[in-house]
């Protein structure tokens, strides 16, 4: 399990250890591990390499970096426009000098370099880039070699995955990060900046975490293969309510999804669409209304439901049974409109799954700015789950998954996923593949994060960031669930090495 560390903690652990420790221990850990890890990972040997220094400790893991790899046959270039401020990196600075480390304040202009090492600025970025770090962020994102970053990407938050003050700054191919994994490393913009992500934990031990990234360790133990004699009662029943006039797809699809993932049984009341007998495409649904269902393990409320007033009521209803449910789209929408409704959520006694995007948190937050949630995402899901009673999934790059309050306040970020995902309809698909999961007895957080994962998993193997429509999720999340049970891995997500120029 691959433990997350925000930036108050991740201070924590810097104090800690440095009264346990001679002063530059953990840098001069860094600058080795770095340099060893560019060293096996360099395209050619020996290789040429421009390290962009910082005035901070980030920049002190670059020239520790650099003198390393020069002491290893490579040549390097160390840029800084300003003169290290911190004392460790005060002195990583001079042993970079004395070794004969040749440094410059002048980006270069022409020649060939086959590695660019980010080491400007880390988790103590506290406002926007500029002057010449923000041209030297330009400048590595354009000079065609590939990147690394030391620690976190310069300019990203480590927290958020939020660029600081909305300005862009390095894109890397991968990020070697120190002491502990980063959220901001796998959600928003970080997906796209960090390239693939290595974490070195300098010989420290950086204690329990809040957050975990989410993975197959996370819902294996569950995946036990099923006994030739058993029947479709043994596997759960999923009702999915929602489909309003113009949106019966939308119900269709969460139905679908969950017979896919394996629900023994799986009924669709589409509330306030014409009569609907049978679905073409998988007759094997169950079509009700409202009143004629009958009772099942869980509820998928919200996929194209709408917010009429047969919708309201259908909500209101269901949140009145003592039955799971997940709730999605105009679900959670009704709930921000209805002060009611709300209630009825929070007094349940029954789990509930809640799983909005940014938009639906917002409104669900009290009209807080949808870029207020995603300034914080981690903090506003915690909310969202306190106020709310109720397990959340607030959806996005990078979901983040927050149990039902208890005590203390874990997390966990999703790392599966890919642009072919935004596409109309792949939420309600999430929707019936965590109600599937939970009523065949994954239990409602594993079940919530086996299904956010194995979604997000099938945009990866499907390949392309285009052409991926939400029908075909459940498809591939199934074969990879079939992996999984069987014991074969999976393919990596990307090469585990730093690509090539």
């Amino acid at each position: 399990m691959s433990a997350l560390y925000r930036t108050e903690e991740l201070r924590r652990i810097e104090q800690e250890h440095a009264r346990l420790l001679a002063p530059g221990t953990l840098m001069s850990r860094a600058g080795h591990a770095a340099a060893q890890w560019l060293d096996r990972h360099a395209p050619v040997r020996p290789a040429s390499f421009v390290v962009l220094c910082g005035p901070g400790n980030n920049g002190g893991d670059g020239y520790a970096c650099a003198r390393v790899l020069r002491e290893l046959g490579h040549a390097c270039l160390c840029w800084s426009p300003s003169a290290p401020t911190s004392g460790d990196a005060q002195d990583a600075h001079a042993a970079w000098a004395s070794a004969g480390g040749e440094s410059t304040a002048e980006l270069p202009k022409g020649g060939r370099f086959d590695l660019i090492v980010d080491a400007m600025f880390g988790i103590g970025l506290s406002r926007p880039l500029s002057g010449p770090y923000l041209e030297a962020s330009g400048w590595a994102n354009e000079c065609g070699a590939p990147v690394v970053a030391l620690d976190v990407p310069t300019g990203l938050d480590a927290d958020s995955g939020t660029w600081v003050g909305d300005v862009p700054g390095v894109r890397a191919q991968a990020t070697l990060t120190f002491l502990g994994d980063k959220p901001g490393l796998h959600m928003s913009d970080g997906c796209d900046a960090a390239g693939t992500v290595h974490v070195d934990g300098l010989g420290v031990d950086a204690g329990v975490a809040a957050g975990h990234l989410n993975g197959p360790d996370q819902f294996t133990a569950v995946l036990k293969p099923r006994q030739r004699n058993s029947h479709k009662g043994r596997y759960g029943s999923v009702a999915v309510i929602g489909g309003e006039v113009g949106m019966i797809g939308a119900a269709l699809l969460a139905g679908r999804s969950a017979l896919r993932l394996g629900a023994g049984r799986v009924y669709v009341c589409c509330v306030g669409a014409p009569d609907l007998d049978v679905d073409p495409v998988s007759p094997e649904l169950m079509i009700r209304t409202l009143d004629r269902l009958p009772p099942v393990d869980v509820a998928v409320i919200g996929c194209g439901l709408g917010t009429s007033e047969p919708a309201r009521r259908a909500l209101r209803h269901a949140l009145l049974q003592d039955t799971p449910v997940v709730l999605d789209a105009d679900a959670l929408n009704l709930i921000a409109l209805d002060e009611r409704l709300r209630q009825a959520l929070v007094g349940r006694e029954a789990p509930s799954v809640l799983t909005p995007h940014p938009g639906e948190a917002a409104r669900l937050l009290a009209g807080v700015p949808p870029i207020h949630v995603n300034a914080d995402r981690i903090a506003a899901a915690i909310l969202l789950a306190q106020q709310l009673r109720s397990t959340l999934v607030l959806k996005g790059a990078g979901s983040v998954i927050v149990d039902r309050p208890a005590e203390g306040e874990s997390y966990w970020i999703n790392p599966t996923g890919s642009p072919a995902l935004a596409s109309a309809g792949t939420g309600d698909v999430l929707s019936g593949m965590i109600g599937a999961l939970i009523a065949q007895g994954f239990g409602i957080l594993t079940g919530t994060l086996a299904a956010v994962w194995l979604h997000g998993r099938a945009a990866e193997v499907f390949g392309a960031d285009v052409g991926l429509v939400a029908s075909e999720v459940p498809e591939l999340a199934v074969r990879e669930l079939a992996r999984l049970r069987s014991g074969e891995p999976s393919r990596p997500r990307e090469p585990p090495r730093c690509p090539e120029p």
